[in-house]
């Protein structure tokens, strides 16, 4: 029988690169990826990050002849002004509750619509579905006020379809207590096909295997889903929720300005919307400045809170 080594075998060592040169390596291999990315960087320099210097103005009493450097220093003025605006809390509630409306009704309503359209086996009939719900999103947001403003006016489509219960007509976006239900209704007819996409995407990744094995084992159509399905979509849930709740005081001006007025002012009237009518309608740049700047960083607290309570309490996280 052979005598067997037992000197321990030698193995050589590769010696460790820096992390100069694997960069370096890594920029001449992908070179051409990223000078497709250096137009983006340009983009966000310029119209994101060189623009942010402005934000001096809200910490001034600007006036446009003095301009940024020479306007003199106020301070936490503009701050404090708004903190004891009258309509501080009204902002702030009105931001909230439409925030929390969307997160309630239009977040997980294209989560509904994939999971639906997964279903489907027919596939002419998918497609159909698909781009009749995506068709909204295209639409100017314009075009989508005015429809909204003709559809519930009096004489409008759905108090003529009111008219045929015996109801009587009722100007919905003159009353408040409507606005709420109108505006986030409207967001989710106009985005739930498109936000579906991103859903149906990360459906298409999941192990076809796993609903082999689970009929197998005599699971139908909903237990698949619910224990397959939404388990494999619920990295792409939970980053999408976290940026929700990052911006949950960044709700847009543009439709609600095309849709509110006076009369809805106690529910319609948000953050984003003073700002209009502050810095653009009334020229009042510095204190305009402040209020959006206090609502991008209570944004920033929002979104840094939503992604630390899910790390701990899941795996899933934005980073």
């Amino acid at each position: 029988m052979p005598e067997l080594n037992s000197n321990p075998v030698q193995t050589s060592t590769i010696p460790n690169e820096s992390k100069k040169s694997i960069i370096k390596k890594d920029l001449v291999r992908n070179r051409f990826i990223y000078l497709m990315l250096v137009p983006v960087l340009i983009y966000y320099a310029i119209f994101h990050y060189g623009p942010m210097y402005g934000l001096l103005i809200a910490f001034k009493d600007y006036g446009i002849a003095d301009g940024v450097w020479n306007s003199p220093w106020v301070g936490l003025a503009h701050f404090q002004n708004f903190f004891e605006s009258p309509y501080f809390w009204r902002l702030l509630r009105n931001t909230l509750m439409i925030s929390l409306y969307e997160l309630l009704f239009a977040f997980p309503a294209p989560i509904i619509l994939a999971l639906l359209l997964n279903e489907i086996r027919v596939m002419i009939f998918k497609r159909v579905v698909q781009t009749i719900s995506y068709l909204p999103h295209f639409i100017s947001i314009v075009v989508v006020g005015g429809m909204m403003v003709d559809f519930f006016a009096r004489d409008g489509l759905i108090n003529n379809f009111l008219g045929f219960f015996g109801l009587e007509p009722t100007a919905f976006l003159q009353e408040s207590e409507w606005f709420r239900s109108i505006y986030v209704s409207s967001g989710i007819w106009q985005g739930i096909g498109w936000g579906s996409i991103i859903y149906l995407a990360a459906m298409s990744s999941i192990d076809p295997t796993l609903y082999d094995a689970a009929r197998i084992d005599g699971a139908g159509r909903w237990k698949q889903t619910l224990h397959i399905t939404i388990p494999g979509i619920m990295p792409t849930i939970v980053i999408l929720f976290i940026l929700n709740v990052g911006a949950m005081l960044a709700v847009g001006s543009e439709k609600i300005i095309l849709l509110y007025n006076p009369l809805t002012y106690e529910t319609a009237d948000v953050i984003s919307t003073y700002v209009y009518r502050k810095g653009i309608l009334g020229a009042d740049f510095g204190y305009s400045a402040a209020v959006g700047l206090f609502n991008s960083v209570v944004s920033f607290i929002l979104l840094i809170l939503a992604n630390t309570v899910s790390k701990r309490v899941s795996e899933h996280r934005l980073w």
